[in-house]
């Protein structure tokens, strides 16, 4: 018995067993090697079509075709090739036989149309397309199967047929939104494309956030962003009652930084849904966040007003200070008297409300502004160490003070008290934004003091793992130390430039600007030592030492070395010109500026410096018609900027779009 383990009750049964047994052995012995052959000749031919040689890939595929066995694999190519070598007959009678062996595949039946579009009967293959769809068109399954492969051989335009018409036929007009937008965003159609996100986030208000993110990443131009703006008015006039109409109106405004009407769309929307001031509470952070004093102001103290007892009210009162604040640090020179009014207002905020998050924020504020503005730096630490010590203080304030007490030691020249403070943020809340910032700040520090290495080695972690907003910042600054010191190994430029970055941060403007105007004209300065002691200049300490290593005292001279400032030069000009621009030295900021236009016309600073020669006219000089020149010609140069979409806005303020908007509105 060849299988002695099998046992039944009926030798008829073992008979048939052995039988199958063994014609099982014969198809195993043989059907392998004839799949192995058609395999083998299958990628013969596909090799052949790799190299080109289309000739021999069609005669080994038309071999091939005569078993039916070989048609699932071999089909596209066969095809192709046919339709690429001008065999266009050949093609019709191939697609006949296959169609009779499975008549209902729908891409077989689809390739009878494609023939026509390839062999250019466009006339057929409009009629042939128009009654594939509408055969399918009851059917919502087979109409999505139809129009991706449709799409996948580009033929986006009866992709699109067979999608609307099943939509119209089935009586369902949010049907295949996300497919319909993708494929007009294909064809460059982006008014029906943003239609259909529209369409999708009507179904459920949760998507919204997905349709922002869309949006945001392909509505890059001013004029895409008024067309959706414009669908929206539509959209809610039509249908007042659905809110997402009225929430992506809000966020487009903010996206255009129109953020009057962005104002004046939140006030509604949270009277209308009972919002209690949330979205004039989130205009004022974005408005103040992008300097637009006016609209964060009017929109926090529409919440404070109208919402005395609603959850953001003594935020908006802590918001309208920090407005305040903020325009009294960005009006140049800063008034002292104005920073004494704010202290009080802060000081007043606090007694109030002690010990609630809002005063503990509003200490923060009232610590940095003694310490930046004031030179009473002691009063500043002796206010965060108040909040550090605080048991009722959050992790997060304790932690936020702590980076502020580092940034006022970084104020006094104390370098290893800041980075103590930063490293010990950065240990207590790894892997947050807040622990993000503090390596940030541990990084600016070593950058400061000509470490670039392990400036470097900070940023590059920053790069992968932090907010977009901290890894931009790492980005920058570490695309600068690359920059340069690629072109100059010692670094000797970069480190004056980023010892004049740390003086203007301490307030040390005359210094600053000194050490600028050497750096621009090729020179560093080095202090001179008593020449009969021998020294050496410790770059990476900073320091003066003689030769036993003990420090030694500056004797008053100095000498000016030249420097290679080739490399660094466009920033140089960047910063100086932003620094006389804050001295209100105008006219020498926008030569500065200028001087980058005509000498690095390519380079990442030239759309920042042309801006800001428009913004200098506009707000430093008064010149409103040559400031609307440049934001005009901006606009045409440099239409992808960052700043394209406040170039716009200010234009269009200048030539008075917004005049009585509010009515309108």
């Amino acid at each position: 018995m060849l299988y002695p383990h099998i046992h039944t009750g009926n030798n008829n049964n073992n008979i048939y067993i052995y039988i199958i047994l063994i014609i099982g052995l014969c198809l195993i012995v043989h059907i392998p090697q004839g799949i192995a052959q058609n395999q083998s000749d299958i990628q013969l031919a596909n090799e052949y079509l790799l190299k080109g040689d289309k000739e021999k890939a069609l005669e080994l595929y038309r071999d091939l075709a005569k078993n039916d066995s070989n048609i699932p694999f071999i089909h596209n190519n066969y095809l192709n090739t046919l339709l690429d070598l001008g065999a266009g007959d050949e093609a019709q009678n191939y697609m006949k036989r296959v169609l009779r062996r499975d008549p209902e595949n729908i891409q077989y039946k689809a390739d009878v149309g494609i023939i026509y579009v390839r062999t250019g009967e466009l006339t057929k293959a409009e009629k042939y397309f128009k009654e594939l769809i509408n055969s399918y068109k009851g059917n919502v399954s087979r109409s999505k199967m139809l129009a991706d492969y449709l799409s996948g051989k580009s033929l986006s335009e009866y992709s699109i047929m067979a999608l609307t018409e099943c939509r119209q036929a089935v009586g369902n007009p949010y049907l295949f939104c996300l497919e319909l937008a993708m494929l007009y965003r294909i064809k460059g159609e982006k008014d029906k494309m943003v239609q259909e996100y529209l369409n999708y986030v009507t179904q459920n208000s949760a998507n919204i956030q997905y349709v922002k993110n869309v949006m945001q990443a392909l509505l890059t131009k001013p004029d895409e962003l008024e067309s959706l703006e414009k669908i929206l008015y539509e959209r809610i006039q039509r249908n007042p009652d659905i809110d997402v109409y009225s929430d992506l109106l809000i966020w487009v405004t903010m996206q255009q930084k129109n953020f009057y009407a962005s104002f004046i769309q939140a006030r509604a929307y949270d009277k209308r849904y009972k919002k209690l001031g949330e979205r004039c509470m989130e205009v004022a952070r974005v408005a103040l966040d992008n300097d637009d004093y006016e609209n964060a102001f009017r929109s926090y103290q529409y919440v404070a007003k109208e919402y005395p007892a609603g959850p953001y009210y003594l935020q908006a009162r802590l918001g309208l200070v920090k407005t305040r604040e903020a325009r009294v640090r960005n009006t140049f020179p800063v008034q002292e008297d104005s920073v004494r009014r704010l202290i009080v207002e802060y000081r007043r905020f606090i007694e109030e409300y002690k010990d609630n998050p809002n005063a503990h924020e509003a200490q923060r504020s009232e610590a940095m502004l003694y310490a930046n503005y004031l030179d009473e730096k002691e009063r500043a630490i002796d206010l965060l160490q108040s909040l550090i010590d605080n048991p009722r203080a959050s992790l997060q304030v304790k932690s936020k003070s702590k980076l502020d007490l580092g940034d006022i030691y970084l104020l006094t020249g104390e370098t290893w008290e800041s980075s103590l403070l930063y490293s010990q943020v950065e240990k207590a809340l790894k892997e947050s934004p807040l622990g993000y910032e503090a390596k940030l700040k541990n990084a600016k520090l070593f950058y400061y003091r000509g470490n670039f290495k392990l400036a470097q080695e900070h940023l590059d972690i920053l790069k992968e793992a932090t907010t977009r907003e901290i890894a931009n910042d790492a980005m920058e600054l570490s695309l600068l130390i690359k920059e340069n010191i690629a072109f100059d190994s010692a670094g000797e430029a970069l480190k004056a430039y980023a010892s004049i970055e740390l003086l203007l941060y301490q307030n040390k403007t005359a210094e600053a600007l000194e050490a600028l105007t050497n750096l621009r004209e090729g020179y560093v300065i080095v202090p001179i030592y008593d020449s009969k002691v021998l020294i050496q200049y410790d770059w990476e300490a900073t320091l003066f030492k003689s030769k036993i290593g003990e420090t030694i005292e500056v004797a008053g001279r100095a000498i000016r070395k030249p420097v290679s400032n080739h490399a660094i030069l466009d920033d140089v000009y960047w910063l100086e010109a932003n620094l006389r621009n804050q001295l209100g030295e105008h006219e020498s900021a926008i030569g500065l500026l200028q001087r980058i236009l005509n000498e690095y016309p390519e380079d990442v600073l030239a759309d920042d410096a042309y801006f800001l020669q428009g913004e200098i006219h506009e707000r430093g000089l008064g010149d409103r018609d040559k400031a609307m020149e440049i934001y005009r010609e901006f606009l045409t140069r440099y239409p992808g900027s960052v700043y394209a979409a406040e170039a716009r806005k200010r234009f269009r303020a200048l030539r008075g779009d917004f005049v009585n908007l509010e009515q309108q509105l």
